[in-house]
């Protein structure tokens, strides 16, 4: 299995693949949206025997400024708890890092992006819709977060689903 950047070839395959691991389509017409919007910063997608299984997707945040979101990540279901998630979040922030941006959010589940380094703590300074358990942030320089407070702006895209 390879994890490398998502191509416009890939976006049928993306769009099944968010859509079976969510169980519905509203995912999937975020990442469409993300996409068309030029909101997406990163994408990337697992592709094992040469079909895509995985997907991840950042996002960049309105506020704060040089900081990302993670949303949504994707595994088709037959090949959920394969650790293949877990490599996309990974390579997502391994590439976030490496571009400069300053912080990651995410709203999940604080067991599995505990894992990676997010934490309800880290977000405590910034304003959100969100329940603050499973609202999350991830610093990705050193002490990224020390100054930063206030509302998180998500790109419009997110804001649609409200």
């Amino acid at each position: 299995m390879i994890v490398r950047d998502e191509t416009p070839a890939d976006a049928a395959a993306v769009r099944r693949v968010v859509g079976a691991a969510f169980g519905q389509e509203e995912e999937a017409d975020l990442v469409d949206a993300l996409r068309a919007s030029g909101d997406a910063v990163i994408a990337l997608v697992a592709e094992d025997d040469g079909e895509v299984v995985g997907h991840i997707m950042f996002s960049k945040l309105q506020a704060p400024k040089r900081c990302v979101a993670l949303a949504p990540v994707a595994v088709t279901p037959a090949r959920q708890r394969q650790g293949i998630g877990s490599r996309l979040v990974r390579a997502g922030l391994a590439r976030a890092r490496r571009d400069g941006w300053r912080a990651a959010f995410v709203v999940g589940e604080p067991d599995y992006y505990g894992r990676f380094g997010f934490s309800a703590a880290a977000a405590d300074g910034f304003e959100t819709p969100y329940p603050k358990p499973y609202f999350m942030a991830l610093a990705l320089a050193p002490h990224a977060l020390d100054a930063l407070a206030g509302p998180v702006v998500f790109a419009p895209p997110f804001r649609a689903l409200e």
